[in-house]
């Protein structure tokens, strides 16, 4: 009688027990990060002439990750603005709260600004809020809000310091703080543009020297 042979062991027996696969896949992307390239692209090219390819090359994120990571496009585009916003104002409120004489810390305030404005791989970028969300404005409400709480943040800090600097005797009894802080706001608003259209860091300057000394009362 043949006696049967025994069917050889499985290489699952041979290896032990298989894990359990993992879910889904790991990302492959930083959310911060990401969000950084989008502001970029969106702060140079502005929204409409920013396509979905544009982003999706940008971040290295396909479009099904930008819409789970960000929502759609526009959502995307605020927290962009958002992202600006917030890094500009960590950059200035320390300047915006210190106890500094007026010129001092309006020079040190347009310093940063001209900063801002003039960095760009591709050249200078100018001001988020300036150069493209005002124009989106027109026609999205909830950026609008964004746009008209931006300005208004900006004016109510320039005037605390001009209402500081009155106290102090930098400026006479009836100088009116809210109305500098709206020169002072515009000349934060023009240097923006002049940096966006590349004129020279030097010109730049000279404009905000002229401006801090009317500001400050030629003093």
């Amino acid at each position: 009688m043949v006696q049967k042979s025994k069917r050889p062991p499985t290489a699952a027996k041979i290896a032990g027990p298989i894990a359990p696969k993992r879910r889904g896949r790991p990302r492959a992307y930083e959310p911060d990060v990401a969000l950084g390239k989008a502001l970029d692209l969106f702060r140079r090219d502005g929204f409409a002439a920013t396509s979905l390819d544009d982003l999706s090359a940008a971040t290295g994120m396909n479009r099904p990750s930008l819409y789970g990571a960000f929502g759609d496009k526009r959502e995307l585009y605020i927290k962009s603005y958002q992202r600006y916003r917030d890094d500009a104002r960590a950059a200035m409120v320390d300047i915006f709260r210190a106890d500094a004489p007026l010129r001092e810390r309006l020079e040190r305030i347009y310093r940063i600004a001209l900063d801002i404005y003039l960095s760009g791989e591709s050249g200078p970028r100018g001001c988020f809020t300036v150069m493209t969300a005002a124009s989106e404005a027109v026609s999205d409400p909830g950026i609008r809000t964004m746009v008209v709480e931006g300005l208004t943040e900006l004016d109510k800090a320039f005037g605390i310091c001009f209402r500081h600097a009155r106290e102090r005797g930098e400026l006479p009894e009836e100088t009116d703080p809210a109305s500098l802080a709206h020169l002072a706001s515009a000349t934060i608003h023009t240097i923006a543009i002049r940096a966006r259209a590349r004129v020279p860091r030097k010109e730049l300057e000279a404009i905000v020297k002229g401006a801090i000394d009317v500001l400050c009362g030629a003093k």
